[in-house]
């Protein structure tokens, strides 16, 4: 799968966000090794601290389903349904990422423009806590 067919299914993916609060859309896409793709948005709750991230909600959904070899994740997002912005995974999504994915795999950013950023998550995380220091 191209890195903007990814990006594609992100985007599409930020049209479930349930954002009633700070209305910033979020979508991602998680490709598995043998190709198939779990999407997630982001899911706001009136108390904040239940929120979750679309990254977080797309390895957990994956995750549950027995997956744990994943190649790239795509994230798109933007403030009320405008022109996507250009964020990495949060921190916290980053060290979930850690949790199930090597250091060299693609993080894809949809940038307003349309231009794809690519990362790795080392990049982004690059002293990450990881299942091999609990050894």
């Amino acid at each position: 799968m191209t890195k903007e067919a990814l990006c594609t299914m992100a985007r599409d993916a930020m049209e479930n966000a349930y954002v009633p609060y700070s209305g910033f859309r979020v979508g991602a896409a998680l490709l598995c090794a043998d190709g198939a793709v779990y999407t997630g948005c982001n899911i706001e709750n009136a108390s904040f601290t239940p929120t979750v991230c679309a990254e977080r909600t797309a390895v957990f959904k994956a995750v549950s389903e027995g997956r744990r070899d994943f190649s790239a994740i795509a994230v798109a997002s933007g403030k009320d349904g405008g022109e996507a912005a250009s964020f990495p995974p949060c921190g916290v999504c980053r060290q979930v990422l850690a949790e199930f994915c090597s250091p060299e795999m693609p993080v894809y950013v949809l940038r307003g423009s349309g231009e794809i950023g690519e990362y790795t998550l080392q990049d982004l995380l690059p002293f990450a806590f990881t299942p091999k220091f609990m050894k």
